[in-house]
């Protein structure tokens, strides 16, 4: 027997054959299906009149409420699909909401708005920009889809991330144009070496300061360096010789 199509007076365009037995494929194809199907598209895919189609689409609905299941079988949509049933919205609440309600980390929400504020950017600048390695809270940020790829740096070839409309979506805004005016304050490359620099140069550690002579070890002035007793100096004095003149060792004197 030959499995061309045959058009059926009244009907749609279907196989001489039918592919499977009609329930379960049905069940099958609308399992998959994340759109209503109308019967005709689906007596078309198993082989099976439209008017077969429509009277075990009726069926299984009906078998379905009488049996309770946790799931229904509706037309709308001018087509069928599965939903699950009303009385169990609060688990499939529970479990598609499951760890989407988890408040960000301190450090997740730092990275993610560099990234929002610098993009497209790679990790090893926003990790700069942070002080911190930063690649587990990237990888939670692109689990939760608040960031995803945004191609390759054309000098490094590293990586480059973007926020998504997802995250968009989160913070209530239609556009990266409504974010706070902050990137202005946030260093450049260049800026943040140089404050690196200087920083490593002031937390430099002092050089000890050199320990104070006894005054039993001291050697003694040499006779010419010793005051006058009439009280006028002589005229070779060292100019700090005087008494409380030397700077203050602790001061920097400008």
């Amino acid at each position: 027997m030959s499995e061309h199509p045959a058009t059926v007076p009244g009907d749609v365009e279907t196989l001489e054959v039918a592919v499977a037995e009609l329930r379960p494929a049905l069940e099958a194809i609308l399992m998959v299906s994340d759109e209503p199907l109308d019967e005709v598209r689906l007596a078309s895919v198993v082989g099976h009149p439209v008017a077969d189609v429509q009277a075990a689409l009726g069926a299984l609905a009906a078998e379905y409420a009488e049996q309770g299941r946790g799931f229904d079988l509706r037309s709308v949509a001018g087509g069928w699909r599965f939903y699950s049933r009303p009385e169990y919205a609060a688990v499939v609440e529970s479990f598609v909401l499951e760890g989407q309600q988890a408040r960000l980390t301190q450090a997740a929400l730092e990275t993610l708005s560099v990234v929002a504020y610098k993009q497209p950017v790679s990790r090893a600048r926003v990790s700069a920009i942070r002080g911190v390695n930063v690649d587990g809270v990237m990888r939670t940020l692109l689990t939760r889809g608040l960031v995803e790829e945004a191609g390759q740096d054309e000098q490094s070839g590293a990586n480059l991330y973007r926020t998504t409309s997802y995250f968009l979506e989160r913070i209530g805004i239609t556009s990266l144009e409504e974010l706070p005016e902050l990137a202005p304050y946030l260093p450049d490359m260049d800026d943040l070496e140089d404050e690196l620099a200087s920083v490593a140069g002031l937390d430099a550690p002092a050089p000890d300061p050199a320990p104070e002579t006894p005054p039993e070890s001291r050697p003694e002035s040499p006779p010419e360096s010793r005051p006058d007793p009439s009280g006028v100096p002589p005229t070779h004095a060292s100019p700090h010789s005087g008494a409380g003149t030397e700077p203050d060792g602790g001061t920097e004197i400008t």
